[in-house]
């Protein structure tokens, strides 16, 4: 292995020569005007080839040069700002199925549960739900070969590839005395943005964004086009939890709410290419109902930006907990490796001019992250508010700059669930899922509306009690009195995990909503957001 190493070194030491001194001859022509960079480039790339052959000849044990160079490159970047980073090669893809929106496979969510590929849901118009894929099944085979105790990573290598080829999977379903085959031909797989649309009650829509990706804006629209049909007339945007994506999805999201064509966010970088202004289109946005976007401190960058036009331009309330606080963008540039970087590249700014970017120090990540979880961060971000840098409104109303969207409404995320609901949760045997999928495949045909299950169906105690006793046979160990204190929230989350099963993501979220302080809450403001709506029109 150490000779391996003696003869691979000189190498990497040549490549990573070839790289810096390729950046020493081109920075003087990038940076004529700055002697100081190509100086201290020059003084470095010493300093860095003296390290490594010291720890080529000093250091006691084998070398792994792409973890130390990978570690190189994340410092780097890390000295920047928080959000400027080095993405390795094999975080990458990933990444970029994400944000373009799709992959080819069969078109699953699933999760390993007691050695087994178990069907969390078939992905929607996906090949997986056209052959009937259904939640709770497992796949005991693939192409014939056991799947018992496969790893995540090989049921991906197994289960994704091209689009037209075929896999046959062998399945295991509850009331099916045998496994089964299925053929499944592979296809383009949406990874969608939009995590529930549904209505609420008979005027107000809902919709949860997951990120901002390429192809959210025709997500939300659908969305926005099928809640409208239902009746819709007033909606809550929930951005909870959602981190970002791209600069020009949130732009395209904030024009599906803004009739006008003022400016709905704008960037400052350095060079030329960085700035922009983005309007909103009065052939685009819709005013035909009252707005009310959800936010809380996990709310950042794209959408704060469209919580920020929201609010700026007086289109809707804005109500939750102070979002993050991002407000740089940045732009991914990919490395012949195969690796990218994502580099800052500008600030944007909201309609009224704030800058919403929390302060950072260089190369400090931990306190800037650590601050978002500070139990008492609303109240001492409510007590620094005079020093805030303040700005108007389209309508004149005071809002705040220099650290993340402050709602128009503070409304904390409350939980009444106790140390043993919250094991029951997290445990990694999905226990409310496997006992509702399994009652919902057993009791399919006795389901044939939503909205009679949503009003009138109940988890009955009996039911309950089976739930406690699955826990026991899945071994499970919990305070059972302590569950029975949570019953509430323990049936509420049964029922929903039959509704998903049984009609799909939107009616799952639908049931766990009517549990939501947050959501509760807010509807009780919508005669605010009826207000915005009136002195548009």
């Amino acid at each position: 292995m150490l000779n391996k190493v003696k003869k691979v070194w000189p190498l990497a030491v040549s490549a990573l020569f070839g790289f810096i001194l390729a950046a020493v001859i081109l920075l003087p022509k990038a940076y004529s005007s700055n002697q100081n960079i190509y100086k201290a480039l020059q003084t470095k790339y010493k300093d860095l080839n003296q390290i490594l052959q010291y720890l080529n000849h000093f250091y006691f044990d084998s070398v792994d040069i792409d973890k130390i160079m990978d570690g190189a490159f994340f410092g780097l970047m890390e000295k920047l700002d928080p959000h400027s980073t080095y993405i390795p090669a094999k975080e990458q893809e990933n990444i970029d199925e994400i944000f373009k929106g799709k992959f080819q496979g069969i078109g699953i969510e699933f999760d390993i549960l007691n050695g087994f590929i178990t069907v969390i849901s078939p992905v929607p118009d996906s090949p997986s739900q056209i052959v009937g894929l259904m939640p709770g099944d497992k796949i005991t085979a693939i192409n014939g070969q056991d799947a018992y105790k496969i790893t995540k990573d090989e049921v991906f290598k197994k289960l994704r590839g091209k689009k037209g080829t075929k896999v046959i999977v062998t399945i295991s379903r509850i009331g099916k005395l045998k496994p089964f085959d299925v053929t499944i031909i592979r296809d383009d797989i949406p990874i969608y943005s939009v995590g529930a649309a549904t209505m609420i009650d008979n005027e107000t829509g809902y919709i949860f964004l997951r990120r901002f990706s390429a192809t959210t804006k025709d997500e939300v629209t659908v969305s926005l086009n099928k809640l409208l049909k239902k009746g819709m007339k007033r909606l809550l945007f929930d951005l909870r939890g959602n981190s970002g994506g791209y600069l020009e999805q949130a732009a395209a999201i904030a024009d599906q709410f803004i009739t006008t064509q003022d400016t709905l966010v704008y960037t400052v970088g350095k060079i030329k290419e960085s700035n922009q202004v983005f309007k909103g289109s009065t052939e685009v946005g819709n005013n035909e109902f009252s707005l009310i976007v959800m936010i809380n401190r996990g709310s950042a960058s794209a959408a704060e930006i469209v919580s920020g036009a929201v609010q700026d331009l007086d289109r809707g309330l804005v109500i939750g907990e102070t979002s993050f606080g991002k407000g740089l963008v940045q732009r991914q540039l990919p490395l012949e490796s195969g690796a990218a970087v994502r580099v800052t590249i500008a600030r944007y700014y909201t309609p009224s001019g704030r800058l919403i970017q929390r302060p950072y120090e260089d190369g400090n990540e931990l306190s800037y992250y650590k601050e978002l979880y500070a139990k008492n961060r609303e109240s001492v971000i409510d007590s620094l508010k005079e020093l805030r840098p303040k700005y108007n409104t389209k309508s004149g109303r005071t809002v705040y700059g220099g650290g993340g969207i402050t709602p128009d409404v503070y409304i904390p995320f409350k939980s009444n669930v106790n140390n043993e609901t919250g094991k029951v949760l997290r445990s990694p045997k999905r226990p409310f899922f496997n006992f509702a999928s399994e009652y919902a495949n057993e009791n399919r045909d006795n389901f044939h509306s939503f909205d009679i299950f949503r009003d009138n169906w109940i988890v009955s105690d009996e039911l309950f009690n089976n739930f406690l006793n699955h826990l026991d046979s899945d071994s499970i160990f919990v305070l059972q009195d302590s569950l029975r204190l949570n019953s509430k929230f323990i049936n509420n989350r049964i029922k929903s995990e039959i509704a998903d099963a049984i009609w799909g993501k939107d009616e799952g979220a639908n049931i766990r909503l009517k549990l939501d302080n947050q959501i509760i809450e807010a509807l009780k403001h919508f005669n605010e957001a009826n207000a915005f709506l009136e002195s548009l029109n």
